[in-house]
């Protein structure tokens, strides 16, 4: 198609050439002739335009033998020009010139650029467009005749990234891009130079980095579908027996996510029993003995409790369990696990099946609508919430510590750790479990407790303990151990120790993950 369009651009540019030329030629010719009707290149120029439409007014005719053979071409050409023109016009509008054209009338609007068009990149698409209908939705490849055209507006423009950067011109707010297949920022020729554009990247992983370069961030889909299913079903006070079955991609992040969040009380022992392999994952997180006891049920601090054998053998356990998670990455066998235990099994019915069909009845996680949106994959909340978390600590310290923007990923990482256990503290601070969502107005009336509760010195040394064993379990995750100072090469904290063992001062510092309840609430109203 592109080759197609060059060529009748070119066919053209040519008699374009040809038709002004053979203009001027017909105005001198007849301009001397007092009997002549075409004295200037307007009435030349009106003439082509009747003889070429083939419409023939006659009200202007050459008279000289140089006129009459220019008149004579026009008629010739009438034909093949009108054929090319119609075919350059056909070309404009099938091609992505139509589209960039109209782009142009669209650049204060915000625009969203996906490098293809699939599932989860409709998906994401629509939820941007329902949050923010004054948007540009793009998608870089012509459309397929066979897929359904969206329910929202968009178009489809077979251009690089660059060409619409180019195209929005430094209007308005930066053009965002998404790359929604796994990995395909390194496999994508679209993806190249990304890093020197005015925009902002989010591309799909497996692996675990999150930032590239300044611009570039990514995102993982497991992940996202582990911090959805934590944030609409929290950890509850009564449950004491969790139990996952499927620990690929997706077992592994919700068992991640669990470790780093669920943490309500000084005195919880929750159990998690795992069904799957363990090796790599053990492998790699060789501190978690520090917070956790491994392969045994504890009764003073969480367990987690990896099985090899078969899920169906434990029949005592699955009627025990307070919740029953299924997270195979193949979502036919999950199913089937399901439909097992729900024929075979006793349970307590709180059984939570990830799956992308929606079934009465059925409590699924996981759809994408749920997944894929805007605040999931940029994680706009959570950052700003992080940041916030970062600031309040270098006002608390009396040591140097670094802006956000300096931090590496891991203390990044460490910042939205917390902000995403603030649910979990608004639950705690109100004593209501039913709460599930971080709205101003909860967040405003958490603060309130935590600041006339925290009068008590036993309450607020509560609160410290509740935080700093959070805080313990994010860095014996990444494999920190205790140091007498701190050396981030040898992954050694002076913190890493228990809490009665820390300074006052180092106590105090736990606070501001409480107080940020206070600052994130003026920010939630003004979104």
């Amino acid at each position: 198609m592109k080759r197609k369009h060059k060529i009748y651009l070119r066919m053209t540019i040519l008699l374009l050439i040809i038709y002004i030329g053979l203009l001027i030629i017909l105005c001198i010719s007849e301009y001397n002739d007092s009997t002549a009707t075409i004295h200037s290149f307007r009435d030349a120029f009106w003439y082509s335009l009747v003889t070429l439409t083939t419409v023939g007014y006659g009200d202007l005719t050459p008279v000289t033998p140089m006129g009459q053979a220019v008149g004579a071409v026009f008629l010739l050409l009438s034909a093949g020009i009108m054929m090319t023109l119609f075919g350059a016009v056909m070309s404009f509008v099938t091609s992505e010139g139509l589209p960039l054209f109209l782009l142009g009338f669209q650049r204060k609007k915000n625009w969203y650029y996906f490098a293809d068009y699939g599932v989860e990149s409709s998906t994401l698409a629509g939820n941007i467009y329902r949050e923010d209908p004054d948007t540009v939705i793009i998608f870089g490849e012509k459309r397929d005749e066979r897929t359904e055209f969206p329910d929202y507006p968009c178009i489809f423009v077979n251009a690089s990234p660059s060409r619409i950067v180019a195209r929005k011109k430094g209007v308005g707010t930066k053009c965002k891009i998404f790359f929604m297949k796994e990995n395909d920022i390194d496999v994508n020729i679209r993806a190249v130079d990304l890093h020197t554009l005015p925009v902002d990247v989010y591309a799909r992983t497996t692996s675990g980095q999150d930032q590239l370069s300044g611009n570039i961030r990514f995102f993982h889909s497991y992940d996202c579908c582990a911090r959805q299913y934590w944030r609409s079903r929290p950890l509850c006070s009564y449950e004491n027996t969790i139990v996952i079955i499927g620990f690929g991609n997706y077992g592994r992040c919700i068992l991640e996510r669990a470790i780093l969040t669920n943490i309500i009380s000084v005195d919880q022992h929750v159990a998690y029993h795992v069904f799957g392999d363990p090796k790599e994952f053990l492998a790699v997180h060789n501190q978690l003995n520090k917070t956790f006891s491994l392969g045994r049920v504890s009764e003073t601090t969480d367990s987690l409790i990896f099985h090899s054998e078969l899920w169906e053998t434990h029949h005592k356990l699955m009627e025990r369990a307070d919740r029953i998670i299924i997270c195979d990455d193949d979502e036919p066998e999950g199913w089937n696990i399901f439909w097992r235990l729900n024929n075979y099994y006793k349970t307590r019915e709180h059984i939570h099946l990830r799956s992308n069909r929606k079934t009465p009845g059925v409590s699924y996680f996981g759809a994408n609508e749920e997944i894929y949106t805007p605040d999931q994959i940029m994680r706009t909340t959570l950052n700003r919430a992080a940041i916030m978390i970062n600031e309040l600590f270098r006002k608390s310290v009396s040591y140097p510590t670094l802006r956000w923007e300096e931090l590496d990923d891991l203390h990044r990482e460490s910042k939205i750790s917390a902000a995403d256990h603030l649910l979990m503290k608004i639950r705690i601070l109100l004593k209501d479990e039913t709460i599930t969502e971080v709205t101003p107005e909860i967040t405003e009336k958490a603060y309130k407790e935590y600041c006339e509760t925290k009068k008590s010195d036993n309450i607020q040394d509560m609160y410290r303990r509740l935080d700093h064993a959070r805080w313990l379990r994010f860095y014996t995750f990444y494999n920190w151990s205790y140091g007498s100072a701190r050396d981030d090469g040898e992954r050694e904290h002076p913190m890493l120790a228990p809490y009665q063992e820390l300074t006052p001062a180092q106590k105090r510092e736990r606070d501001a993950a409480w107080e940020l309840l206070g600052s994130i609430a003026p920010e939630m109203r003004q979104l």
